[in-house]
């Protein structure tokens, strides 16, 4: 590689990186400031650092579908996921719901196949089962399986856990409309504005615990909001420039990384069943993505 598309495929992989640390933050955030309230600060910043990384968002110049369908999908997806995690009765079941979001990257290849006509070889249903498997584990906790733990688990929580469901289901459309319907346009600045905008109009509607406002909090918020508009500005530019095979190829790590920062950030010690569950969810999406590779 040249030393120009070295400088932009390390501007992907820092982008990588700081997106790792969002489940952690998202859960520390939400300790200080409740789940709605912290998800609707971090999105105001992020929003205010997005504008001036790359202006003003520009409604008339995006695409019609793309502005309304793809809106709503991102600020969708916004939402579930931060709330998701800020639900969370614990540190522990706020790790479990960040990698059940994870099954976005299957996800995507999956409607893929059906809504953009994606040719895949067979890897892709292994590649599916694997996913699934390690959510399965990741949710069971360590010990023994069985459907009633399972089930147990998820009723112990189900708002947080559909949320989060949801998230990684939403998530996975946006990719697969986006690149048929944006003509190659990004409304990212304007969809955390409106994902702003909602979650204060939640705030303000209806009950929430009172914001508690420390240094620690706002070190962390000021942080996020700062990463989340350096991340989106370092994966266009790495995109772009860089070598896509290795960050598309790094990007199905997330998971593993996302998790590892998480636990030491929280504080966490999960066990080995929760690690396989990691993995079986990486080398899941790896097969999807190599079902569609061979086929490109």
């Amino acid at each position: 590689m040249t030393y120009n598309v070295q400088r932009a495929t390390l501007a992907g992989l820092g982008a990588i990186l700081l997106w790792s640390t969002s489940v952690g933050l998202f859960r520390s955030i939400s300790e200080h400031f409740g789940p709605v309230g912290g998800a609707a600060l971090i999105y105001t910043l992020s929003t205010l650092f997005l504008c001036v990384a790359t202006g003003l968002p520009r409604p008339r110049t995006l695409p019609v579908r793309y502005l309304w369908t793809g809106g709503a999908l991102f600020v969708g997806y916004e939402i579930c996921l931060a709330l998701a995690i800020g639900l969370a009765h614990t540190r522990s079941q706020a790790l479990e719901l960040g990698m059940i979001n994870y099954l976005w990257p299957s996800l995507t290849v999956l409607l893929a196949r059906y809504i953009n006509h994606q040719r895949s070889s067979l890897l892709l249903w292994p590649g599916l089962l694997l996913a699934c498997l390690g959510v399965v584990q990741v949710l069971k906790g360590d010990g023994d399986w069985s459907p009633e733990l399972l089930w147990h688990n998820l009723q112990d929580n189900p708002l947080a856990y559909g949320l989060a469901f949801s998230a990684a289901i939403i998530w996975a459309l946006y990719c697969t409309l986006t690149r048929r319907i944006s003509e190659g346009k990004s409304g990212v600045t304007l969809f955390f504005a409106v994902t702003a905008l909602v979650l204060w109009l939640k705030f303000a509607t209806s009950t929430q615990p009172s914001m508690q406002v420390t240094l620690s909090g706002s070190l962390q918020l000021l942080f996020m909001g700062i990463s989340t508009a350096v991340a989106y500005s370092l994966w266009n530019h790495g995109i772009q420039h860089g070598n896509m095979t290795l960050l598309a190829t790094a990007s199905y790590f997330t998971p593993v990384l996302s998790a590892l920062l998480a636990t030491l950030w929280l504080g966490l010690r999960p066990g080995s069943d929760f690690w396989w569950g990691v993995a079986l969810v990486v080398c899941g999406s790896l097969l999807c993505w190599l079902a569609t590779r061979h086929h490109a």
